[in-house]
């Protein structure tokens, strides 16, 4: 396993964390909080509301944020909804190009159990 395969089992395991201890049914803001609090307990070094400006013929013409931008590497983008969409996975994919981040994670804490759906800037294919 790699290092950003190793960054990113800690992430997904924070995450179990913080759904086992408040379930389902809280606004995104209240994981991302209480995601947080767990990345600082790992000292996972992340930024919470990451700014990613938005270009158009090299002209800023907007801005958004990212929940987190974990390690300077890795955007993950919180959900808080029954079912992930393909416009969820869009969002982060969008996401990465806009930061030139190779890696980003979609996770859902809305359903029964949380969702992780990993990301790719550019089309990976997968080691057998």
């Amino acid at each position: 396993m790699n290092d950003i395969d190793t960054l990113i089992q800690k992430i997904i395991s924070a995450s179990f964390i913080v759904h086992n201890q408040l379930g389902s049914g809280f606004l995104e803001k209240i994981y991302e909080k209480a995601l947080a609090i767990e990345l600082r307990k790992q000292n996972i070094d992340f930024q919470t509301q990451y700014p990613i400006d938005v270009y158009y013929d090299d002209l800023k013409i907007g801005d958004y944020f990212a929940d987190l931008f974990v390690d300077n590497r890795l955007v993950v983008e919180l959900k808080a909804v029954e079912i992930l969409s393909v416009a969820h996975e869009k969002q982060l994919i969008n996401y990465l190009s806009a930061t030139k981040t190779d890696d980003g994670l979609l996770i859902n804490f809305g359903a029964t159990s949380v969702q992780v759906k990993r990301k790719f800037r550019t089309y990976k294919k997968k080691d057998m």
